[in-house]
């Protein structure tokens, strides 16, 4: 019998009598929220999970628990040093990895900003295009040898791609004026973009990409966003729901929203979820661009998986960042 998990499903719903002993598991942003929950469940069942964050003190602070979970449980958990905002950082937490030439089983992609003010990475990308994809983009590529074959990649994404598609001849917001949830629209584009072309590159060595959603969460990624304007959104989206005749917007737990990263990384069939889009536990449906849908409906937009699409932005990345995968 298949389990079906969905909105309401947690971490240790979906890893519920699994163990990952064996497996290592590579998880970015475990300083906060979603990563120390998504390492604390892999590591609690088994796993080896090496984590990266930027500030190694406060994820040691807040990776106490995940350390107490795997010890527990026979899992492990280390951290390594990562800036996804500066690609000298990112080559060198690469350089470290391929060092040890120990393989991963899965690589989660979760580290991102939200909505931030408008500014620079250390190498001048735009922020929130440099952190959320250009800073993966180098050091998952730069890694990609050590995924074993059967091996996965998992891109925290978000329906906020529904704010928009990539803009590969303005990336830099050089000529548009910038706006926050436009430039988080456009970064979370290209996760989708960046596991629909890993996929169809990699399959072929039984590696599997894809890309997910995990919910409406409070956790540090608000930081940027002032309350009042968040508070509009959920009065917004209660009116569309109402009007629907359902019950009002329930934030998920930290728990429900890792859980989809969980799914996808280590539950789902590789074939299902490969080259695909994933949201409350199950693969998401194209939403044609024309039928509007609101901020909480499931629903991926088609330029988010269109392979044209997802080339292109490949290529542009390549320029960006000055190097050929």
């Amino acid at each position: 019998m298949v389990d079906v998990f969905g909105a309401t499903s947690t971490t240790e719903d979906v890893l519920s009598g699994i163990s990952l002993r064996g497996k290592r598991i590579f998880v970015t942003g475990v300083s906060a929220g979603l990563g120390v929950e998504t390492a604390r469940s892999l590591a609690a069942h088994g796993a080896h999970v090496v984590g990266a964050a930027r500030d190694l003190k406060k994820a040691e602070a807040a990776t106490a628990e995940v350390r107490k979970d795997a010890e527990a449980n026979g899992g492990r958990f280390e951290l390594v040093a990562l800036d996804l905002a500066s690609l000298k950082s990112v080559r060198a937490c690469a350089e470290g990895l391929l060092k040890k030439g120990k393989p991963f089983d899965v690589v989660i992609a979760n580290a991102g900003v939200m909505a931030t003010p408008f500014g620079h990475t250390a190498d001048g990308f735009e922020t929130q295009f440099g952190t959320n994809h250009l800073g993966h983009f180098v050091l998952v590529n730069r890694i990609a040898s050590l995924i074993h074959a059967g091996g996965r990649l998992i891109n925290l994404s978000s329906s906020g791609h529904r704010f928009s598609n990539v803009d590969l001849q303005d990336p830099n917001f050089e000529r548009t004026p910038y706006e926050p949830f436009v430039s988080y629209g456009r970064s979370k584009t290209a996760n989708i973009l960046f596991a629909v072309a890993f996929d169809r590159r990699h399959r072929a060595r039984g590696i599997r990409a894809a890309a997910v959603h995990p919910g409406g969460i409070h956790t540090e990624l608000g930081r940027y966003i002032d309350p009042s304007q968040i508070q509009k959104m959920v009065d917004q989206m209660n009116q569309q729901l109402a009007a629907e005749g359902k019950g009002p917007f329930q934030w998920k737990t930290i728990p429900q929203g890792a859980a989809t990263s969980v799914w996808a990384g280590v539950v789902a069939p590789a074939d299902e979820i490969g080259g695909r889009y994933c949201e409350n536990c199950h693969v998401g449906k194209i939403v044609a661009d024309n039928v509007t849908i609101s901020a909480i409906s499931e629903g991926i937009r088609g330029y988010a998986l269109d392979p044209t699409n997802a080339e292109a932005l490949w290529k542009k990345s390549e320029e960006m960042v000055g190097e050929s995968f």
